[in-house]
C-alpha cells in the first residue's frame, strides 16, 4: 500500500459505498477529487481521505453559490 498515491488509495469497493452528501448520488474518481455527476460538486481527496463536506466541495462551473446549486437541483 505504500506505493499508492493519495488519489487512488480508495478501492473500487470503497468508492461504491460513498455518495454525494447533497444528492446521495454516486461519486466517480476525477484526479484528486471525487465528483458527483448529478450535482457537479467536486469533493477533495486529501492524503487519501475523501473530504465529503458540502462546504469543502468545489462548485461546478457557472454556479456562484451552494444555494444556487440547490435551487437548480430543486433540493
Amino acid at each position: 500500500m505504500s506505493d499508492r498515491t493519495p488519489h487512488n488509495v480508495l478501492s473500487d469497493s470503497d468508492l461504491r459505498i460513498l455518495c454525494c452528501p447533497l444528492t446521495r448520488s454516486p461519486l466517480r474518481r476525477d484526479g484528486e477529487f471525487l465528483t458527483s455527476d448529478v450535482s457537479g460538486l467536486r469533493y477533495p481527496v486529501r492524503d487519501g481521505i475523501p473530504v465529503l463536506l458540502i462546504e469543502e466541495a468545489q462548485l461546478p462551473s457557472g454556479v456562484a453559490s451552494l444555494e444556487e446549486l440547490r435551487t437548480r437541483l430543486r433540493l
